[in-house]
C-alpha cells in the first residue's frame, strides 16, 4: 500500500472530523499521482512512435518498396505514413500539454477538468489507432489479392464478397488483439486517473 492509499484510508476513517489540512494533503497527493500517470501516458506514446519509426527504418528496404509498387500502393503508403506520423505527433503533443496542465493545476476543479480531458484524448487516440490500422490492413489486403498474379488467378472463381468477408474477419481478430494490447498499456493508467477523479469529487475545501 503506497502513501496515497494510506492517506485515502485515513481520510475514510476520520471523514467526519477531518481537519482542513487533510483535504489539502490529499489534493497534493492526487495532483502528484495524476501528473505521474499522464507523464507515463506521454512516455509510452513516445516509445510507441519511436518503435514504429525504428521498425520502418529496418524493414522498409528496396525490396519492400518494390513489392508495394507492384500492387500500386507506393504513393498511398507514403501518404499513409506521413499522415500517421503527423496525427500521432499531434496526440503526443496533446498528452504533453495535459501533463503540463495537470502538473500546474491550482484547484481541484481544474485538476478534475484536466483528468477528464486526458481520458478523452487517450480514448480518441486508441480509436484512431484501431480505425486507421483497420483501414490500412483492408487496403493492403484487397490490393495484394487484386494485383498479385499468382494470388488473383487462384481466386478467379471466388466472389469478392467472400474474399472481403474473410479479410474483414481476419482484420477484426487482429484489431481485437491490438485493442487488448492498448487496453493493457493505457487501460490501467486510465482507471487510476478515474479513481483520482472520483476522490477529488469527494474533497471539500
Amino acid at each position: 500500500m503506497d502513501e496515497l492509499d494510506l492517506l485515502r484510508k485515513d481520510w475514510k476513517n476520520q471523514e467526519e472530523n477531518l481537519p482542513h489540512f487533510k483535504a489539502e494533503q490529499l489534493y497534493k497527493m492526487l495532483l502528484k499521482k495524476s501528473s505521474s500517470i499522464v507523464k507515463w501516458i506521454f512516455i509510452i506514446s513516445l516509445i510507441e512512435l519511436s518503435f514504429g519509426i525504428l521498425m520502418n527504418v529496418l524493414f522498409m528496404d528496396d525490396q519492400f518498396w518494390k513489392e508495394v509498387d507492384s500492387i500500386h500502393l507506393k504513393t498511398a503508403t507514403i501518404i499513409i505514413y506521413i499522415i500517421s506520423y503527423i496525427i500521432t505527433g499531434v496526440f503526443i503533443t496533446f498528452f504533453y500539454k495535459r501533463y503540463r496542465k495537470i502538473s500546474a493545476a491550482d484547484s481541484s476543479f481544474n485538476l478534475m477538468k484536466n483528468i477528464l480531458k486526458t481520458r478523452k484524448v487517450v480514448k480518441y487516440y486508441i480509436i484512431y489507432i484501431l480505425v486507421s490500422s483497420g483501414i490500412t490492413m483492408m487496403l493492403f489486403y484487397i490490393y495484394t489479392l487484386k494485383y498479385t498474379p499468382a494470388i488473383s488467378q487462384n481466386l478467379e472463381d471466388t466472389s469478392w464478397f467472400t474474399i472481403i468477408g474473410i479479410g474483414l474477419i481476419c482484420i477484426l481478430v487482429l484489431l481485437l488483439f491490438l485493442w487488448g494490447v492498448y487496453s493493457l498499456l493505457y487501460g490501467i493508467l486510465l482507471k487510476k486517473l478515474l479513481r483520482n477523479y472520483k476522490e477529488l469529487k469527494n474533497l471539500d475545501f
